[in-house]
């Protein structure tokens, strides 16, 4: 039985999309660890230099808040990702602090973009723009960059905010750019993936139903459809009772095949039994069968069997006066059922491509469950079908 593949689906009842996935992953986890990082790095440089007019009473808390903040920030993300709420925090938190350059920044530390300040800047700043939509990311960026041009002008370094409003600047373009593209390409990977799983999916659909087609008309070929040929070839003139027995014998076969297709495909059963109704419902052939027991899963029982009974119908048929033996033989992960005749036997080569019984009804079968037919036959040399089939691998 084949298994259809599924779109993968979230509990939400949204198709996820890997390639996103990835990205919203990546894109969670490194702005967390930024964070905290230069959070923690940030902390120990502002506490370093206290020089006035940096104000200690101001300095420790507003320290304390940010290294607080960048915890909470980088669990929050880890755990759950990086939602609107977070992002505005982060921008609002970062721009007081900008604002208050002059009272949290030592003037001998500010210039050269190097103080905790602007780091803690351009970490929000990049942290924005790849966690939040451009919408709102950039007009982010534009509000940080601000604030920090403000704060550094306010402590009387105009050129320290300059500098550094364009660095934040050329960084919120370049890190909104980069984003885009990502995005652009995750979701056409996501487009094609998931074209691919529909295609996937329309094509196992197809072949699905091709095989229960093949197992039906292999089915009808090998009970209705031979007892209409037999009736059609002028093998019964009249009312015939054995007409009869052998329709009825056609609907309880199909009825048995019915009813084995509905079992559970990890339901195992015996093979040996399978292959004594095979016999049964052919009491016109003499058999010397040599059944030993043993259990197979049901499908596989099911494709032996009819396989061996199509094999044997065909002695009935084309070979009625032959002895014919049926043999099994299951050893650990494998089985082998041989049907064999000393009838007048064929040349397989010369069978027409058309013809179902061996092409479908044999090898059909055997190959659904990944098993193999062999068949061995010349004329006047009888005949060997060799079935058989392997659990390993």
């Amino acid at each position: 039985m084949l298994a259809l593949p599924t779109l993968t689906v979230s509990p939400s009842g949204a198709v996820e999309r890997p390639a996103a996935g990835a990205f919203a992953f990546i894109f969670t986890r490194l702005p967390a660890l930024l964070r905290i990082s230069c959070g923690l790095v940030g902390a120990g440089v502002a506490l370093a230099v206290r020089t006035p007019p940096v104000r200690t009473e101001l300095l420790v808390p507003a320290v304390a808040v940010l290294t607080a903040w960048s915890v909470w920030y980088a669990l929050r993300a880890w755990r759950h990702g990086i939602g609107a709420a977070l992002v505005i925090g982060d921008v609002l938190l970062t721009g007081v602090t900008c604002l208050a350059i002059p009272v949290l920044v030592a003037p001998e530390v500010l210039p050269g973009e190097a103080s905790w300040i602007a780091v803690l800047a351009s970490t929000t700043v990049i942290n924005a723009q790849a966690t939040a939509p451009a919408r709102w990311s950039i007009p982010a960026g534009l509000l940080v960059t601000a604030a920090y041009a403000v704060g550094a002008h306010t402590a009387g370094h105009p050129a320290e905010a300059s500098a550094h409003a364009a660095t934040l600047l050329a960084q919120t373009a370049c890190t909104a750019m980069m984003t885009a593209v990502m995005r652009r390409r995750m979701a056409r990977a996501d487009a094609a993936f998931l074209a691919n799983q529909r295609a996937s999916r329309a094509a196992l659909v197809a072949r699905t139903a091709r095989a229960a087609e093949r197992q039906q008309n292999r089915d009808l070929h090998d009970t209705v459809l031979a007892t209409l040929t037999m009736v059609g070839q002028g093998a019964v003139a009249g009312p015939s009772t054995a007409l009869r027995e052998r329709c009825a014998a056609d609907l309880r076969t199909l009825a048995v095949l019915a009813e084995a297709r509905s079992m559970p495909t990890d339901t195992s059963v015996r093979l040996d039994e399978r292959l004594r109704e095979v016999l049964a419902r052919l009491p016109a052939l003499p058999v010397n069968a040599d059944l030993p027991p043993g259990v197979v899963p049901a499908p596989v029982a099911e494709a032996i069997a009819e396989s061996a009974h199509a094999a044997l119908s065909n002695v009935a048929r084309h070979a009625p006066g032959a002895t014919t033996t049926l043999r099994l033989r299951i050893t650990r992960g494998s089985v082998v059922v041989e049907v064999r005749d000393d009838g007048p036997g064929f040349d397989p080569a010369t069978v027409p491509e058309h013809r179902y019984g061996l092409r479908e009804s044999i090898h059909g079968r055997m190959a659904a469950v990944a098993g193999r037919a062999e068949v061995d036959s010349a004329p006047g040399h009888g005949t060997r079908i060799r079935l058989e089939w392997s659990d390993v691998g």
